[in-house]
């Protein structure tokens, strides 16, 4: 779209199947919420986005695929989290306790343990998690081969 203010980009995990996989939920509507570590803002020198803030969705490949709008932001422990966030999330896990086993798997990977910069680095209960709402508001770029709409 031209003469579109630069966006913030949207990203989800790292680049690969898991991010082209995460995009396509997006695209057909069945992630509207994701979770990040509030030490990963903290190790980046960011705030979490405020309510109405809109960014670029990216895919893999480094392309601008929808704009999405912040719709609700909580930070709140691991611990806390709750099932109908977990639900939003669009990955399939039908309850917390599954759904944590494969973030954590994530959050103690050794990639982003080094993005972090902590070789150690765990969760517990009381680490603080920032569960973020959001909706497509706009499609900008190309549909990726393994949505829904192709």
């Amino acid at each position: 779209m031209p003469n579109r203010e630069a966006l913030k980009p949207f990203l989800l995990v790292f680049p690969g199947p898991l991010r082209d996989q995460l995009v396509a939920a997006v695209l057909a509507g069945r992630k509207v919420s994701t979770t990040g570590l509030l030490v990963e803002y903290e190790a980046e020198m960011e705030e979490p986005p405020p309510v109405g803030e809109r960014s670029a969705l990216i895919d893999s490949h480094g392309r601008e695929i929808a704009v999405l709008e912040v719709t609700e932001v909580r930070i709140l422990r691991l611990g806390d989290v709750d099932l109908q966030h977990v639900l939003d999330e669009g990955e399939g896990d039908t309850s917390v306790a599954q759904w944590r086993a494969g973030h954590e798997r994530f959050w103690h990977s050794d990639e982003m343990r080094e993005g972090l910069g902590d070789p150690e680095f765990t969760v517990d209960d009381d680490t603080l998690v920032v569960a973020e709402r959001f909706r497509v508001v706009e499609l900008i770029g190309p549909v990726p081969e393994d949505s829904p709409s192709s």
